[in-house]
Formats: C-alpha cells, sequence, structure tokens
C-alpha cells in the first residue's frame, strides 16, 4: 500500500507543478515497454486484464504469473505495450484504482524478459505458424501430422478404372516382379564382372608396354645405340621369322643344279611365296 500512495504522490506532485514528459519520473523508464501490476482478483483470466488495459494502448505481450503445480492465478501480471508512452498512461491511472473490490498496484519495470518456458513455447508456435503459412494453400496442408485412416491422401487417392485381379493373377504379379528383381540383380553382377575384367586387361596391357619398354632400353645398351628413333625392335618390323619369305629354301638339303629349271612361284592372295 505504501508504494501505491508514493506512486500517487508523486503523480499528483508532478501534475501540480506542470512537469513535462522529460522531466518526470517516468522518463527514466522510457527504454521499457513493461509494466508490472499487482492486487488482482485470482479469477481474473489473461482476457480479463487485456479488456481493462488495453483502454490505455496496444498490448504486445502478457505474462500472468501462475503457480506450477495448480495452475492458478498468483493475482500480479506483466504486460507489455507496443509504445512505451502507454505505459505512463496505465501507471498513472490504474495504480490505486479498484477492480473487483480490491486496490491495484501499478508500476513500471525496468528490465523484464519472460520466463525461459514461455519463450520457448513462443518460438514454437512462431515456427508452427511458418509451416503452416508455407503449406497454406497447398494440397493436403489441412492433413498435415493427421494420422490418416488408409493408405491414400488427396495426392495418391484411389484408381477406381484399375480391374480388379483375381487371386491367382496377384500370385502370378508377384512372381514377374520377384523374377524382374532377380534379373536386374543378376545384371547388375555381370556388368561388374565385365568391369572387373576390363580392368584387368587394362592392367595386363600396361605390364605388357613396360615390359617391352625395359627390354628395348636393354637392346638399345647392348648395341650401343642412344637414339631411341635409330633402333627398331624385331616385333615392330611385323614379321616375326628368321628369314625373309622370298628365299626358295630356307634348309637345302643338296647343292643346287644351275641350269635346273625353276619351280614357279605359286600365288595366294595376289603374294608370290614359299614357304
Amino acid at each position: 500500500m505504501n508504494v501505491v500512495k508514493e506512486i500517487e504522490r508523486l503523480n499528483q506532485q508532478e501534475l501540480d507543478a506542470g512537469i513535462a514528459y522529460e522531466g518526470s519520473w517516468h522518463y527514466a523508464y522510457r527504454d521499457s515497454a513493461w509494466i508490472y501490476v499487482g492486487g488482482l482478483a485470482y479469477e481474473l483470466s489473461e482476457g480479463d486484464v487485456l479488456a481493462v488495459f488495453s483502454q490505455v494502448g496496444e498490448i504486445e505481450d502478457i505474462n500472468l504469473v501462475r503457480d506450477k503445480d495448480t495452475g492458478k492465478s498468483m493475482g500480479f501480471v506483466f504486460i507489455k505495450y507496443e509504445d512505451h508512452r502507454s505505459t505512463v498512461l496505465a501507471v498513472d491511472n490504474f495504480n490505486g484504482s479498484t477492480l473487483l473490490s480490491r486496490i491495484l498496484r501499478v508500476d513500471h519495470v525496468h528490465k523484464y524478459k519472460l520466463p525461459k518456458e514461455l519463450r520457448d513455447k513462443e518460438d514454437a508456435d512462431d515456427f508452427d505458424d511458418l509451416d503452416d503459412k508455407e503449406m497454406r494453400g497447398q494440397p493436403g496442408h489441412a492433413y498435415k501430422g493427421k494420422e490418416l485412416a488408409s493408405k491414400y491422401d488427396i495426392n495418391k487417392g484411389v484408381d477406381i478404372f484399375k480391374p480388379k485381379l483375381s487371386k491367382e493373377e496377384k500370385k502370378k504379379l508377384k512372381k514377374d516382379k520377384k523374377k524382374a528383381k532377380k534379373r536386374m540383380k543378376e545384371v547388375v553382377d555381370i556388368e561388374a564382372k565385365q568391369m572387373a575384367y576390363f580392368e584387368e586387361v587394362k592392367r595386363k596391357r600396361a605390364a605388357r608396354a613396360e615390359e617391352e619398354a625395359a627390354e628395348k632400353r636393354r637392346r638399345m645398351q647392348l648395341e650401343g645405340i642412344e637414339n631411341e628413333a635409330d633402333f627398331i625392335m624385331p616385333s615392330e618390323t611385323g614379321w616375326r621369322g628368321r628369314f625373309e619369305p622370298t628365299i626358295s629354301e630356307v634348309y637345302p638339303s643338296k647343292p643346287k643344279d644351275p641350269n635346273a629349271p625353276k619351280p614357279e612361284a605359286q600365288g595366294y592372295g595376289g603374294m608370290n611365296r614359299r614357304r
């Protein structure tokens, strides 16, 4: 009661002296839009408090303190206005007034923060509101988070034109799907084996090329050839025999008669060769 009387005395003193807002004691709370209201009747709800205190300004937030176990009001509330100047009107007009036979104490609050559980609840509500705004207007938004009675929804309904299958047809369809799945697995396995085979062939070819290069370097060193362009490996000539194919006999068994007729060359494929 002493605080209520002191606030009333300060307000009346400033009113009699004609002190402007900048010189008033209210000016010290210009950075806060919160007020404290005590002495409320316990049966009043948040809606009742809003109906009374919204007369002096738009209310942005409210916290009617309740008992955590019973949920009953503890008789005081914190109110936040959109404009801090509304707090001056609320303190001047409602402090010391009577509501349901109880005297109200209304005062400024320099710094106030909502309890953590209330802040978390508001953040979750804001997040849900954003989701609702994003989903609003899209198909099925009214059923979001709801348990449906069947597997069908607004995006995938019942196909009324689908022919009804018999028990044998359903069994055959299931069997065909199983076979198709098995064939697909076999195809994947074959492709994997083919890739492994191709990689092995590439590896062997690379190893063979490396061996041929090493053999070429060894022969060049033995024959004293430094320029690689001047040396040709036997396998690079395209002929793997020891003698040219134009020789009539590789290993003659007896001396030849110079006057004997020469055998006719047998041609095959446009090439005159004897082996």
